[in-house]
């Protein structure tokens, strides 16, 4: 037999093939479920080795013995020092003698140390103690201030002719018991030794910059609004730096610029030294969510005039606590912000823009990456952008799905397409479990009264919701990848649409915010750029088209939008963690963290945790989460997710200890008590002190009495303590509070007009530096004017009664004298057509609490923190 070569004998190429899957060689099959934990841990190590060390970076101080030949940089050790001298003063509530007299005397005493040092020949420095008195409607309320306290100082170049000045801002007083080390007295100090470095400076600057150190701004906001409305110099600011603490420590975030003027970013972006800022902040902080505002509102809304507001947000737990100290504050994060700061006013007060007119060019989006650089273009821009990526987005879907059918020899494009709408149906059924499990999760355990487990236990966000939300966002295209009938194309170019369903979810989202007016679309234009680019790559390339090889260019390109995703969205976590332990009784802290955490995952893993079934089993990967999820789950429900820990992540209480007199319409006294009236901080209320030895027999909720007295017959201190009084707490006390002071009421009379259907009352109040009147018209009767500002009645749509007018006063305590007019259609005064609360708090430590109520405050748990003082409260019919 003759034998055959080998280029005689036929190849069967469908054996070789066969042999070739046999042996694992096939590009297309998938990988083993058990190398899915490896994947999984991989993002959760570059999120812990690359982003929480970016995160935190903080530059080294420069100490004195470095300033000889470190000139022109920031001193962070002399703003420390200063910092341990304003700490010691203590609590600076406005109105008491530490913020009023002893922090006034520390700072012009600081400036003067700043004019000795100075270049006298550059330069001129005057300083101005303003005691501004006005008024204005924050919110819910007329809020009225009387003799407070400013420390202004200009500094100006010698010669200068430029008649546009720099504002620079910051606040002195603190909340009661804080002595505000962090707010806002780190920033104080770093304005101090920014005045220092320009004062002494022999490279001169164009325009004068004002430093305002404003002492009532936790009143909120009254010492801005003083300069800006009544200084001399505040007509001549064109530009402002407005500098908070939200916390203690950390770098600083600049979280609202403008308004318009994308000028102000420019200059930010050019010279900033540590970028820390995101459009997604300011449209955060504005649309009200945050139970806080800033003297940012004032100058813009007041002064008309453009500038930036920063804060630092680190460790917001201590913020208005007595734990807001000078050891808080690590002197890294004062250098940090004092080297931002320092280089944005050396650039602003020679900014060619502050003699120009305000211009409209819209807002500025913005936004650091990591904080390495900061990307920074205008609103106009960005929707050119937007649109732009999002229609090239969809046109690389378009091809890919194009050069499937291509491929493919048994599947045209019109099946390739149907299966694509049905797996981008299945998409976003996912995106919406992405979003609702999470929300679930937070429901389940605010009804078992578990909420804020994670207040301390931070780390219990991972199994609670973000597992979940993983689980939510894969498992609909996982059932259907397991369910659905024999396809005839393949498993990688099904894993592939999955992908695509989420960048075209992406373009109509970013069309879609676009279109709403929403900056924070950009997050959406970020997800496109990467994810449209691997697709780019792999089409040209041709690996989209070679089993699972075009994975490696997508988890490649995946890991910057990831690092940029957790970065950013770690950040809110950071701000919103112990901001919610303050948020108040009536809303969910959770449903907000787990929201957060929905839209954190399908931003950073929204590509990458699709790659869950490229493994083989996905579902049994997917139960491994949901077994994650229920061991975090037990874990939360232990000690370990109790919210409170003493010192450093206290329970948050507001306590009056209140002195009542309720006065009839024929002035006889038909109620005289006292009590302890509690502002619920926090959802769990009271909750978490049963137990201790604490006494709360007889507490109730404060609502039963809202329809028997104005304002339910409590002291609510401000606009946010009076929306909340529906779910306020009053525990009866049966000796009666003893009152450090007088609260004084005068009726002076009525005056009934010619036409007989008004009636003037007029009143005078005097009484401690913080007191209130609430006024509640009767009846059919309205109230139609008033010597207050008269914004709210001109608004009667907007403003409701029970009205609210917050009256303090710094040094100067003359009576409060004022009138209401009363309106009524039948012109019958002969009966009750006015009801008005008075109320007095003694806040400042000026003022001494009597034995009883210490000791009542000594009996709450150390993890508790009591924000109180006492108050009296009168009650009046006319």
């Amino acid at each position: 037999m003759e034998e055959k070569t080998d280029k005689e004998i036929p190849v069967d190429t469908a054996l070789i093939e066969s042999l070739w899957v046999q042996k694992g060689h096939d590009r297309t099959q998938r990988p083993s479920w058990y190398y899915a934990p490896t994947f999984i841990l991989l993002w959760v190590g570059i999120f812990y080795a690359v982003v929480i060390p970016l995160y935190n970076y903080l530059p080294d101080r420069v100490t004195f013995s470095e300033e000889s030949w470190k000139p022109g940089q920031f001193v962070g050790e002399r703003a420390q020092k200063q910092l341990y001298v304003y700490d010691r003063i203590g609590p600076k509530v406005t109105g008491s003698y530490a913020n009023e007299i002893t922090t006034v005397e520390f700072l012009v005493n600081e400036v003067e140390k700043v004019r000795a040092e100075m270049q006298t020949d550059l330069y001129e420095l005057e300083v101005d103690v303003q005691s501004p008195t006005g008024s204005y409607v924050f919110v819910d309320m007329v809020n009225m201030y009387q003799g407070i306290h400013n420390v202004v100082v200009k500094l100006s170049p010698k010669g200068s002719p430029s008649q546009a000045y720099l504002l620079l801002n910051s606040h002195f007083d603190s909340k009661p018991t804080s002595p505000g080390s962090g707010d806002d007295g780190t920033m104080v100090v770093v304005m101090l030794e920014v005045l220092r470095q320009m004062a002494i400076s022999r490279t001169p600057f164009q325009h004068p910059i004002v430093f305002l150190f404003n002492g009532a701004e936790e009143n909120p906001l009254q010492g801005s609004h003083g300069f800006i409305t009544q200084h001399k110099w505040a007509p001549n600011c064109k530009a402002f730096i407005n500098l908070e603490v939200g916390g203690s420590g950390g770098r600083d975030l600049l979280f609202q610029s403008g308004p318009n003027n994308p000028w102000v970013m420019k200059y930010y972006k050019e010279h900033i030294k540590h970028p820390f800022a995101t459009t997604m902040a300011e449209e955060i902080f504005q649309s009200g969510i945050l139970p806080s505002d800033s003297d940012f509102r004032i100058f813009r809304d007041f002064g008309n005039i453009p500038g930036l507001d920063i804060a630092q947000i680190q460790n917001g737990y201590v913020y208005h606590t007595p734990f807001d100290t000078y050891e808080a504050v690590p002197g890294r994060a004062i250098q940090n912000t004092g080297n931002n700061i320092l280089a944005l006013v050396r650039a602003f007060s020679n900014a060619s823009e502050l003699l120009e007119e305000s211009d409209d060019e819209g807002h500025a989006i913005f936004f650091d990456f990591l904080g390495l650089f900061l990307i920074n273009y205008t609103e106009t821009t960005g929707i050119v952008l937007n649109c732009l990526i999002g229609v090239i987005s969809l046109v690389l879907v378009g091809c890919s799905i194009w050069r499937m059918s291509q491929q493919s020899e048994e599947q045209s494009l019109k099946d390739i397409s149907i299966s694509f709408l049905i797996i981008l149906g299945l998409h976003v059924i996912g995106f919406l479990l992405c979003i609702c499990l999470p929300l679930l999760m937070a429901i389940i355990f605010d009804a078992g009264d578990r909420s804020l487990t994670y207040f301390t236990s931070s780390w219990l966000v991972f199994g609670l919701y973000i597992c979940p939300a993983i689980i939510g966002l894969v498992i609909p295209l996982s059932l259907y990848y397991t369910w659905k009938p024999d396809d005839k194309l393949s498993h990688p170019y099904h894993l592939q649409l999955s992908l695509h369903a989420h960048l075209v979810v992406f373009a109509f989202l970013a069309l879609i915010l676009t279109a709403m007016g929403f900056r924070s679309q950009y997050l959406s234009v970020i997800s496109m750029i990467f994810y449209g680019g691997a697709l780019l790559i792999n089409l040209i390339s041709k690996l989209h088209d070679k089993g699972y090889y075009w994975g490696i260019i997508v988890v490649v390109l995946q890991v910057l939008p990831f690092c940029y995703f957790c970065y950013l969205f770690y950040m809110f976590l950071v701000i919103f963690f112990p901001v919610l332990g303050r948020n108040g009784y009536n809303s969910n802290p959770d449903l907000f963290i787990a929201l957060f955490c929905g839209l954190c995952t399908f931003f950073a893993l929204g590509f990458a945790a699709q790659f869950i079934n490229m493994f083989r089993w996905p579902k049994l990967i997917l139960l491994g989460l949901g077994v994650v999820t229920f061991i975090f789950c037990m874990i939360a429900v232990s000690e370990v997710g109790f919210p409170y820990r003493a010192k450093t992540n206290v329970m948050r209480i507001s306590c009056l200890h209140t002195r009542r007199y309720i006065y009839e319409y024929d002035g006889t006294l038909s109620l005289s008590d006292s009590g302890y009236y509690f502002d619920y901080q926090d959802r769990r209320a009271l909750n978490p002190l049963k137990g201790s030895k604490l006494d709360l027999t007889g507490l109730a909720p404060v609502k039963q009495d809202c329809d028997k007295y104005v304002m339910c017959g409590i002291p609510c201190f401000y606009y946010s303590w009076c929306r909340w009084r529906d779910w306020a707490g009053w525990l009866p006390r049966k000796s009666e509070v003893i009152i450090p002071g007088q609260l004084n009421f005068e009726f002076l009379g009525k005056t009934v007009t010619e036409s007989n259907q008004t009636a003037r009352f007029e009143f005078q109040m005097s009484g401690p530096p913080h007191m209130n009147v609430f006024i509640q018209p009767l009846g059919s009767a309205e109230v139609s004017d008033w010597s207050f500002v008269k914004k709210m009645l001109d608004e009667p749509e907007e403003f409701q009664p029970p009205y609210q007018i917050f009256f303090s006063y710094g040094t100067d305590d003359t009576p409060l004298r004022f009138h209401i007019d009363i309106w009524k259609p039948d012109g019958d005064f002969d009966g009750p057509v006015l009801e008005i609360g008075a109320v007095g708090h003694f806040v400042s430590t000026d003022f001494e609490r009597d034995a009883e109520a210490r000791q009542f405050l000594a009996d709450f748990p150390d993890y508790a923190h009591v924000m109180e003082w006492p108050s009296i409260f009168k009650r009046y019919v006319f």
